[in-house]
Parts: structure tokens; sequence; C-alpha cells
């Protein structure tokens, strides 16, 4: 018996600094569980500024440190993700804002913030940290991400669906 995978779209202002992470984030905490058939993972911006470049080199310093070879690069969200992505998530209130607007009817999407998922209420917005020197915010990210992807997946198979 063949089960259709979900589909999860991460989403930020520009894709090349939260989005990517939590992409990484979520398609290893799915290998984690041995779970890498049941899901497909992308990533995309709200805005197009980035289109075809890499992430953020903070960002891609951050992925080879945790192991993650990331090759992605930054694309802005489509109608066509609206239909085809189960779950996206924005990364903060004004991504939220923005995908709601962005919406179309025929959109099949849940619109999910991430942080929602197993961080505390007071710090469960994923600050944009690209104005940030360092990259001690972009580790901080990571962090919040790998417990708000644990978190959704781990309510996602103990419900089987959110």
């Amino acid at each position: 018996m063949t089960t259709e995978k979900k589909k999860v779209l991460m989403v930020c202002l520009g894709n090349i600094c939260r989005s990517p992470i939590a992409e990484a984030v979520f398609q290893s905490s799915v290998e984690k569980m041995g779970k890498t058939n049941d899901w497909v993972v992308d990533s995309a911006a709200i805005i197009g500024y980035h289109t075809g470049n890499r992430p953020d080199e903070r960002a891609l310093n951050v992925l080879r440190r945790r192991g993650h070879d990331y090759k992605g690069r930054a694309r802005p969200i489509s109608d066509n993700d609206f239909k085809t992505f189960d779950y996206i998530f924005g990364m903060d209130k004004e991504n939220m804002s923005d995908l709601n607007e962005m919406k179309p009817e025929s959109s099949k999407s849940k619109l999910l913030m991430l942080g929602n998922y197993g961080l505390p209420k007071h710090e469960n917005i994923i600050e944009d940290p690209y104005y940030l020197v360092g990259e001690a915010a972009f580790e901080k990210v990571y962090d919040q991400c790998e417990i708000a992807c644990t978190e959704f997946l781990k309510q996602f198979y103990d419900t089987k669906s959110i």
C-alpha cells in the first residue's frame, strides 16, 4: 500500500537564512525518525530579491558544522506552492501575515508558524539573523528549528495529522 508523501515548505522573507536552515533541519529530523519516504521538504521566499542565490554564508557555515550539505537556491513562493504543499511554515508574524495575504482561494495548504511547535510562547518567533554580525543568531535559528521540527513531527505522528 502506497501513501502519498506529505509536503512541507519552509518560508522566510528572502530564503537565504531561516527557511533553508529549517528545510535542512526538517529533512534531517525525518531521516532520524526513519520517515524519509513520507516527506518532501523545500523552502521559498516571500520576496524574490535573492532568487537563484545560495544561502547566506553564515547559514551555510552553521549547516556545515551541524552536518548538512545544503545545495538549495533561493526562490520565491508561487501560487502553485499553495496547491502543492500540505504545510507551509512561516518563521515570524510578518511571514504569516504575508502568506495569508498571498494564499489563493484554491489553496490546500495549512499555514503554520514553525515556532509554535515546542518553543516557549515568548520565544516562538524565529528572528531574521541577516542583519546581525557573526553566526550566533544563525546558531539560535538552527536550535529553534531543531526543537520546532522535532515537535511538529512528534505531534504529527502521535495524531496522524495536524
